[in-house]
């Protein structure tokens, strides 16, 4: 799958202080890319460095084939990105804070302002004056400016941000659409991890400055262990066996356990010819929350 953008081992010092530490993954062309991290892990260092607002002490970020170190202008010219709250003229209209933008790109045509605004659904409320928009109304005109100039990669820092949950969903909705419709790549950081789950196809998570996992999100949040509850009748002296041998965990109704599903049959087996009576047995899925908050403890400890 071809990439479009790729960080290559980088690095970033800030006062002697090493802030990013190696940090290599890239993004493919066409997917929704979740960037997650607790706060001060570095994911706003490393989106600015991608984007050309921070340097690169170490390493190299590639965007479609270009390098952001060597030959700046060509590598960012495919990004569109807010890095934080869009900044717009608000006494001006929406349709007017586009056309300052477009002033600023060469070949941007009143047509192509008219298609973005079509593609953001702010039609019916372009010519109103921004400090009239909703925060939600703010972020998709914001969304409309990144777009103006056909980037390759769409890089969003908190883009839900103080929404409410329908501003919200019309975001990622949105970013959907334009990997779907128009192959584009979008890279999201944010701090909502049950939207990340619904809106992205793989997650990167970094912490300290380091890469801890990257991941396509269905396999993230479905590890190859899963943990299983069994309701069962009394235990007895099952109890010893399951604690030694699967590491299992009594609960009211039975016990918990974590294995591979393949390994169920035999566990369940092993109960029979102990006597043990089984009810029922329901494996317990896990969110994108759960399982972030999991890694990055362990891996903070």
């Amino acid at each position: 799958m071809k990439s479009v953008l790729s960080l290559h081992d980088v690095n970033k010092t800030i006062k002697g202080k090493q802030i990013i530490k190696g940090l290599s993954f890239s993004v493919n062309e066409g997917e929704v890319f979740g960037f997650l991290g607790p706060n001060g892990a570095g994911k706003t260092t490393t989106i600015r460095m991608i984007v050309g607002l921070m340097g690169i002490t170490e390493g190299d970020i590639i965007v479609c084939g270009k390098s952001v170190k060597k030959d700046f202008e060509e590598a960012v010219r495919n990004i569109g990105a807010i890095v934080e709250n869009p900044e717009m003229y608000k006494f001006l209209t929406g349709y007017q804070n586009l056309l300052q933008y477009a002033r600023m790109h060469k070949g941007i045509t009143k047509d192509k302002i008219t298609e973005v605004i079509e593609l953001v659904g702010l039609t019916a409320r372009i010519h109103d004056k921004v400090k009239t928009y909703s925060l939600g109304m703010r972020q998709r005109l914001g969304l409309a400016q990144c777009l103006l100039h056909d980037p390759k990669l769409l890089i969003l820092d908190e883009p839900t941000n103080g929404l409410d949950p329908a501003g919200i969903r019309e975001i990622r909705d949105h970013l959907r659409m334009l990997t779907r419709e128009k192959g584009m790549s979008v890279i999201v950081s944010s701090h909502l991890l049950s939207e990340m789950e619904m809106m992205c196809d793989r997650i990167a998570i970094i912490q300290d400055g380091s890469l801890i996992d990257v991941q396509q999100v269905h396999d993230f949040v479905q590890p190859e262990q899963i943990l299983y509850v069994f309701e069962t009748g009394n235990l007895g002296d099952s109890t010893d066996w399951l604690e030694q041998e699967y590491a299992a965990s009594t609960v009211e109704s039975g016990f918990s356990v974590e294995v591979k599903k393949n390994e169920i049959p035999a566990l369940m087996k092993k109960l029979v010819l102990a006597d043990v009576e089984i009810f029922s047995v329901k494996p317990v899925s896990k969110s994108l929350e759960d399982r972030f908050l999991e890694i990055t403890s362990v891996k903070g400890e």
